[in-house]
């Protein structure tokens, strides 16, 4: 599974300001209602459960929400640079910068894992993430965080 196979142009944004981790969340659902075609609110609701079970901010700025929904038949994924980084609970306590959320059918299995598993390789990279956080252009984000050649390399 590629990356390029999760995330499309327009679920790829740098947003400027969001005031707190509740409002994050809402965006990236109503991006992820946009490009994947799911529902806002059950998006939202599906992050916000399991986020309480515990946040997913994987350490040096890096979180990696993730969801399971019904309505979609393929993961599907929505990645932001925030200009400002944010507090996402992060198990170093960093603020969190680079967001990659997934969103997989709600009966997939490993499919899920294996984009968790794709995206997590991807940002653990630390000069993906340096050109991640190097650039504001969308379309930048997304043939950075897509180049598989870049992956391979890592």
């Amino acid at each position: 599974m590629q990356i390029s196979d999760i995330l499309r142009p327009e679920g790829t944004r740098c947003v400027t300001s969001v005031a707190s981790k509740k409002r994050l969340l809402q965006d990236i659902s109503d991006i992820a209602a946009a490009s994947c075609g799911l529902s806002a609110s059950e998006a939202l609701n599906a992050l916000q459960e399991r986020e309480a079970l515990g946040p997913t901010g994987v350490g040096k700025g890096v979180a990696l929400p993730h969801a399971r929904v019904s309505g979609i038949t393929r993961v599907c994924g929505v990645f932001l640079r925030l200009e400002k980084p944010l507090d996402f609970e992060a198990v170093d306590r960093q603020p969190v910068d680079l967001v990659f959320a997934l969103f997989a059918p709600a009966g997939s299995g490993v499919d899920h894992l294996k984009a968790l598993a794709r995206v997590s390789r991807t940002l653990r990279d630390p000069g993906i993430c340096a050109k991640l956080r190097s650039t504001d252009n969308p379309s930048a984000l997304y043939a950075i965080v897509t180049d598989e050649a870049t992956h391979k390399a890592a």
